[in-house]
């Protein structure tokens, strides 16, 4: 890409200030948009996302602005990297800036959620709010922001509806340590990366609780098949879910306390309420507004997915964690399937 081609991303927390990075890592020259105008200034003037990438140096490819006119009235390609609850007024405030041009930027998203309100996937959002015709691909994968950030190995998924454009998307953030897979599946990258979250949130309570390794693994492998069957409700390809944006992510998240949603379950697990768990976190923890939205999806669809269930009664219904756990166990036995 040559560098008069612009690349705003927005959202310039420590998932979008590591994607930033990785672009400028590979010669773009990008805008980073944030709202908090003390992170931004700070990032200008010193060159590190102090908040929440500190003693990281940023390249000098990437300009922190604090105007999203700035950053988007000439980009060619957008990423977005904000809170599924912001998402839909970020891309009504882009339609807006865009205003007439004859041409869109292709958007790319790396928000790892569903809207609640409808309980939507992000790209029925972004057609609703921009237009069926714009080319749009998601980032999604067993990926830590710092170790991005750091250049240590990481692997990913870009998907898109045309392979053809999920290679051009991967080929701007393919690098030595980052290695990029295509796909066609926007569905099931979506729901993998939004569901591992809930299960994480499962695996900490249960950590939390002492519970130990063995039930870790039995809450992964079988938040994975919870993971399937709602997956298959959407027509998902069950490779995809299998893959990095499914399996992988979900034993990352699961497995390490840079986790939000894991050290949120730890905290409820060791008698913390949501509120206090949240706060102590500060920053957004996905997995619990997403609980909500599966919630409502496992009624919709009359799929079957307990453990997700369970972690909306802990978070929303005041159900005992320990008691969430003897249910689960208590269930009748069955044969094991996906």
């Amino acid at each position: 890409m040559s560098k008069q081609r612009k690349i705003a991303v927005l959202g310039a927390g420590s998932w979008g200030t590591a994607l930033a990075i990785q672009l400028a890592r590979n010669g773009q020259h990008l805008d980073l948009w944030g709202r908090e105008v003390e992170v931004q200034e700070t990032m200008a003037r010193e060159r590190q996302n102090s908040r929440y990438l500190p003693g990281i140096d940023l390249p000098q490819g990437i300009r922190p602005v604090l105007d999203l006119a700035v950053a988007v009235e000439a980009a060619e390609v957008i990423v977005v990297v904000v809170p599924s609850e912001g998402f839909r007024g970020l891309l009504q405030k882009i339609a807006k800036i865009q205003g007439n041009r004859t041409s869109l930027p292709s958007l790319v998203w790396a928000t790892k959620g569903l809207e609640i309100k409808g309980v939507k996937l992000l790209h029925q959002v972004i057609i609703e709010e921009l237009g069926p015709k714009i080319n749009k691909a998601i980032i999604s994968g067993p990926s830590f922001a710092k170790e991005v950030a750091l250049g240590l190995p990481t692997a990913v998924t870009v998907a898109a509806d045309d392979l053809g454009f999920a290679a051009h998307i991967a080929s701007l953030f393919h690098g030595d340590s980052f290695r990029v897979y295509t796909s066609d599946d926007i569905v099931g990258v979506e729901l993998g990366g939004a569901l591992k979250n809930v299960l994480a949130i499962a695996a900490g309570i249960s950590d939390g609780l002492g519970f130990g390794a063995n039930a870790r693994a039995a809450l992964i492998t079988r938040g994975l098949s919870e993971i399937m069957r709602l997956g298959d409700s959407f027509n998902a390809q069950k490779q995809t879910l299998s893959g990095l944006s499914g399996l992988g992510d979900l034993i990352l998240t699961c497995t390490d306390d840079q986790s939000r949603n894991r050290r949120l379950g730890l905290a409820i697990g060791q008698g913390k309420t949501l509120d206090d768990a949240l706060g102590e976190i500060g920053q957004a923890v996905e997995g619990a507004v997403t609980a909500k939205a599966v919630e409502q999806l496992t009624i919709d669809r009359q799929v079957e997915m307990p453990i997700a269930e369970a972690v909306y009664r802990v978070l929303y219904q005041g159900l005992d964690p320990h008691l969430a756990v003897t249910e689960l166990l208590a269930r009748d036995l069955k044969v094991e399937t996906l």
